[in-house]
């Protein structure tokens, strides 16, 4: 890996090319691709689930009254969409 605890594309991209012996442009290629399907579907929508891995989930969150800390005001936090992600059970087991 590039940085002590950090996966990056790069780093996908080698494994499929000492793995299953992909040109490193057809691995890289095929990374971007699968990231892009997933872009493509949170853009649309749609939940993300990888079977084993985990589900990544878009939320709306209502307006909300939010208050600074350091001054103690009230300032109205906007409503948003966000993404969240939610480990499988057996992930879960296999980092616990």
């Amino acid at each position: 890996m590039a940085d002590a605890g950090t996966l990056t594309r790069a780093d996908l991209a080698e494994m499929l090319n000492r793995q299953i012996g992909l040109s490193r442009a057809d691995a890289a290629a095929m990374v971007e691709s699968i990231l892009d399907h997933m872009t493509d579907a949170l853009l649309d929508g749609d939940n993300v689930k990888i079977s084993g891995f985990g589900t990544f989930v878009l939320r709306d969150k209502a307006e909300r009254i939010g208050r600074n800390p350091k001054t103690g005001v009230e300032v109205p936090i906007t409503p948003r969409r966000v993404l969240t992600f939610r480990a499988s059970q057996g992930m879960r087991q296999k980092v616990k």
